[in-house]
């Protein structure tokens, strides 16, 4: 399973950098496959594991203030792994034969 998720605090002021800082690292010391860009961290594994960082993802953020915004997006796929590279993988290729 692959969940891409955003979470930032609310009414924290102009910049929610080490709120946001501190929902990366919880991702990180997870142990699970992740990667973050500017708009979202994606991460893989089992739901009950996933589910669990992003809680624990978005508490930390919710340390920051007193209302968290927290937006997910999950591709259930029960039996395939490496997909949070794979799929990638597959459109680049596709793109390379044209």
């Amino acid at each position: 399973m692959l969940v891409a998720f955003s979470v930032a605090p609310l009414g924290a002021g102009e910049s929610v950098t080490a709120a946001v800082a501190d929902a990366v690292r919880v991702v990180r010391e997870s142990g699970l496959p992740n990667q973050t860009d500017a708009m979202f961290t994606t991460l893989e594994g089992e739901w009950d594991e996933v589910m669990d960082v992003v809680r624990r993802a978005t508490e930390a953020v919710g340390r920051h203030g007193h209302r968290v915004s927290l937006v997910l997006k999950a591709d259930i796929r029960p039996g395939r792994t490496g997909e949070l590279t794979g799929k990638v993988a597959r459109v680049e290729a596709a793109l390379a034969q044209d």
